[in-house]
C-alpha cells in the first residue's frame, strides 16, 4: 500500500478528504432530479393517460376547478420543501463545516 506525503494510505486519503468534499455537489444534483421528476410526472401523466395526482390537475385546471388545483400545488410544494430540509441536512452529514443554526 502506498503512503501519501502525509503517511496515510492512498484509500484513506481519497475516502476521508476527496469523496467527502465531493458528496455536496451529488446531493445537490440528486435533490434537484427528485425536483424534476415530481413535476414532469404532471406531464407524463398527461400524455400518456395514466391516473395520478398529474393527470387530476391537469384535469381540473383544464374545468377551472380551483380547490383541486390549489390542494395539488400545496401538496406538491410539501414534497419541495421535503426534499430540500432532507437534502439541507445531508450537506450537514456530508460537511462539518455547514451550520444549521443559521
Amino acid at each position: 500500500m502506498e503512503k501519501s506525503g502525509f503517511g496515510l494510505s492512498r484509500t484513506t486519503v481519497v475516502i476521508r478528504h476527496a469523496l467527502r468534499n465531493a458528496l455536496n455537489p451529488l446531493i445537490s444534483a440528486v435533490s434537484g432530479w427528485f425536483g424534476a421528476l415530481l413535476t414532469g410526472a404532471f406531464f407524463v401523466e398527461s400524455v400518456f393517460n395514466f391516473k395520478g395526482l398529474g393527470d387530476m390537475t391537469v384535469g381540473a385546471l383544464l374545468t377551472f376547478d380551483i380547490p383541486v388545483v390549489l390542494g395539488s400545488v400545496l401538496f406538491t410544494s410539501a414534497v419541495f420543501i421535503v426534499i430540500n430540509i432532507i437534502s439541507d441536512l445531508l450537506y450537514a452529514l456530508a460537511d462539518p463545516r455547514v451550520d444549521l443554526a443559521t
